[in-house]
């Protein structure tokens, strides 16, 4: 891997990391006190941090050790998370996002970022003085000499805060020229001897005792800001005749934990572990592995006695220590074997494979077409084993682009917290279907849309805590996402439980700006949508988040540009929701041919719900735009009326294609019915991105052009139009009643 590629990588992980950040610091300011979250935090900045040296990135190292700082003195319980602190925190893990975009372009922050980020090391290191100016722990003092006794425990309140040395001299010790004394009197040079225990238990009677040989232990108490390698250095002249155990002290145990939990995710052995937290030694390891390959007993997965319960019976460390290194490894192990099921991809490559299976599916299509043709019954059986691989190969290949929307969900937990925040509410942030999956190129560009509904939900939609009082309901507001599959799509879902849309409000402005005429009788849906006119907006209070009219067209644009809809369900008193409706792909699809005055169209099998035959007597002649279905009046839609086609009808039957969408039935009046195919989507071009009731072409197997018909928006056309000659027919009978009563008045 090149370094540009794993600059990729870190951003890319780096971006993960801050996502995860965000998530633990909101829960944080629900539950402070929840170690698992801040753990998570600091876990993101310091690896963010480290990483970040590896590429020369200095000013996101300078940056995130502030940060890094004060989230250790908030790991260690020594310092208060609360909601300014969190909101600190959320701040500075934005900052590092834009640091992150700078890394990316190959530049270097500017002024502008540069005074951010020093603003924001300010306000962190105020909370580090205060840490500073807290209550320091008593720290006691002793004599530069060991104090020797024969027995007893130290002094109380010391044990916990030093070191544990247990010394066992060889007996040749003093023969090799060694004084015992010498080096428990080296030790007082960088530390303090708290407490020394001689142990005489070695000793012999006095009559086999030898002058030059030492009998005696020693149990030490010792007080030292020195790490293990240091202290264990004290005694290099003699460690290879001796028995030395050196315990870390218990007040120590957290920072090791803490260190574990820092440790990179490739250190896996849990020798590698303690030694790379400091708790032992690189010869306290080998000595065990020397031990653990001649011992026998009780064996690990690789046959040899566990290196995690010797060190705890050799009192090498503390069974605490080796317990969360063993979670350590437990999780770094895990968390290895779950990334090496996935493999990274760049995107352009899986659009780049999506498109040859698109070529191969019109291939495929084009060499079944010419098998019928010459109707070779061998060829045709083996263009058919063909086709259902393809199929396979596409299916497979559309479920790469899939990814679960809850993670884009997720993220509007930071939206609806500072927005609550800015208006003075108290909002809950409900989210289901997490896990409905989405092609991505979708999930990607649904973002913004969502983020400009959620933000009119917490703004405008829940009202103010004394409002809701008045009205009965809980001070707290709910905004809800959800997400479920129906009808071969996708379906999004943004509702609060506020005040709902305000019908009178909205048509009053609808008049005045003359989009609607007075006297004009419209449905709720049609009321609803007048929101999205470009530049309408009943809110006369400009804020930060809403209420300037330039963000519902918008919304509507964008959803329209992935061939969705988005509709509004909204009871006063009660709460709004919108409701977006999405194709599952954007790509391949099932789809269903027909033709219309020889021009050929196809739409999405899965909104196809029957075919039948034009009854006699409703044909041309009639000219009726709703036909009777089995005793429901469903709304016909005549495509060569609708389109203006001029060629020639086709077929000596004329079929009504029933498709469904949103709960909403219509029948497509077309020539002839061509079958099932599988539809290559393209998309239009510049020139016909204004042609409304069709979303893309594919090409057909003969090498023709078919147009993918929009079905959302034909239906919408079909509702409408029969709405408008309704209330036309209503206007007139009403005209036509006004009339009689003049005429009857002037009798």
């Amino acid at each position: 891997m090149n370094m540009a590629d794993a600059l990729h990588t870190f951003l890319a992980e780096s971006r993960a990391l801050l996502q995860e950040m965000e998530e633990a610091l909101l829960k944080l300011e629900n539950d402070p006190a929840d170690p698992d979250a801040v753990h998570a935090v600091f876990r993101a900045a310091h690896t963010i941090k480290g990483s970040a040296g590896l590429f020369g990135l200095d000013h996101i190292v300078d940056f995130t050790h502030e940060a890094e700082s004060v989230l250790d003195r908030a790991r260690g319980g020594e310092m208060a998370l609360d909601d300014e602190l969190t909101g600190l925190l959320l701040e500075c893990s934005d900052h590092l996002g834009r640091l992150l975009d700078i890394a990316a372009d190959g530049a270097e922050p500017d002024e502008d970022d540069a005074a951010h980020g020093a603003a924001l090391t300010r306000r962190l290191a105020v909370y580090l003085e205060r840490f500073g100016e807290g209550e320091q722990l008593p720290v006691e003092t002793g004599a530069a000499e060991p104090r020797i006794d024969s027995a007893g425990p130290g002094p109380d309140g010391v044990e916990n805060c030093a070191w544990h040395i247990s010394l066992r001299f060889g007996r040749d010790v003093l023969r090799n020229g060694m004084d015992p004394m010498s080096f428990i009197r080296y030790l007082a040079t960088f530390g303090e001897i708290v407490h020394v225990v001689t142990l005489p238990d070695a000793m012999p009677p006095a009559a086999e005792m030898d002058p030059e040989c030492c009998y005696l232990g020693f149990e030490i108490r010792f007080r030292t800001d020195a790490d293990k390698a240091r202290i264990e250095s004290a005694f290099d002249f003699v460690r290879e005749d001796s028995a030395i155990r050196i315990l870390p002290p218990g007040c120590r145990i957290g920072d090791y934990l803490e260190l574990i939990e820092s440790l990179p995710e490739d250190t896996t052995r849990l020798g590698e572990i303690l030694v790379g937290c400091g708790a032992i030694t690189p010869r306290e390891l080998d000595e065990m592995l020397a031990i653990q390959e001649a011992q026998g007993g009780e064996k690990d997965e690789e046959g040899r006695p566990p290196l995690g319960e010797m060190f705890v019976q050799e009192n090498v460390v503390q069974p605490e220590v080796v317990d969360a290194a063993l979670a350590r490894q437990k999780e770094v192990r895990g968390r290895q074997a779950q990334d090496s099921k996935f493999l990274r991809v760049h995107a352009d490559k899986l659009d780049n494979l999506i498109n040859l299976v698109g070529e191969l599916v019109i291939a495929n299509s084009g060499l079944g077409m010419l098998a019928a043709r010459n109707k070779d019954g061998a060829t045709m059986e083996a263009v058919s084993g063909v086709a259902r691989l393809v199929e396979d190969i596409r299916d497979s290949t559309m479920r790469l682009r899939l990814v679960e929307i809850g993670e884009t969900f997720n993220r509007f937990r930071r939206v609806v917290r500072d927005v609550s925040k800015e208006t003075g509410k108290e909002i809950e942030l409900v989210i289901q279907g997490g896990d409905t999956e989405l092609d991505k190129t979708m999930v990607d560009r649904i973002g913004d849309p969502l983020t400009h509904l959620v933000r009119n939900a917490v703004d405008h939609g829940i009202e103010a805590a004394e409002v809701r009082a008045g009205r009965g309901k809980p001070a707290k507001g709910t905004v809800w996402l959800n997400a479920y599959h129906e009808s071969g799509g996708i379906v999004i879902e943004v509702a609060d439980d506020g005040g709902g849309l305000d019908q009178d409000a909205i048509l009053a402005k609808a008049q005045a700006r003359g989009v609607v005429a007075e006297g004009d009788e419209l449905t709720d849906a049609q009321v609803w949508n007048l929101i999205f006119e470009p530049g309408f907006s009943t809110v006369d209070r400009v804020s930060n988040l809403s209420g300037r009219g330039v963000g519902m067209d918008v919304v509507k644009r964008a959803i329209e540009a992935l061939r969705g809809t988005v509709g509004i369900e909204s009871h006063a008193g009660r709460g709004t929701t919108f409701r977006i409706r999405l194709p599952l792909s954007m790509a391949i699809i099932d789809g269903f041919l027909m033709s219309v005055a020889a021009a050929h169209y196809v739409v999405p099998l899965e909104l196809v719900l029957e075919c039948v035959e034009l009854p006699a007597g409703e044909g041309d002649a009639d000219n009726r735009n709703y036909l009777n279905l089995r005793g429901e009046v469903l709304p016909l839609l005549r495509l060569k009326e609708h389109f203006a086609l001029e060629g020639e009808r086709t077929g000596r039957r004329r079929n009504v294609v029933v498709v469904q969408w949103a709960g909403r039935k219509a029948g497509l009046l077309v020539d002839e019915l061509k079958g099932q195919l599988q539809a290559v989507i393209k998309p239009l071009g510049r020139v016909f991105s204004g042609l409304r009731g069709i979303s893309g072409s594919t090409i057909l197997g003969s090498g023709e052009v078919a147009l993918v018909l929009d079905v959302p928006v034909l239906l919408e056309q079909a509702v409408q139009k029969e709405d408008y000659v309704a209330a036309q027919r209503i206007k007139s009978s009403r005209e036509n009643v006004r009339v009689a009563r003049t005429e009857t008045a002037d009798q």
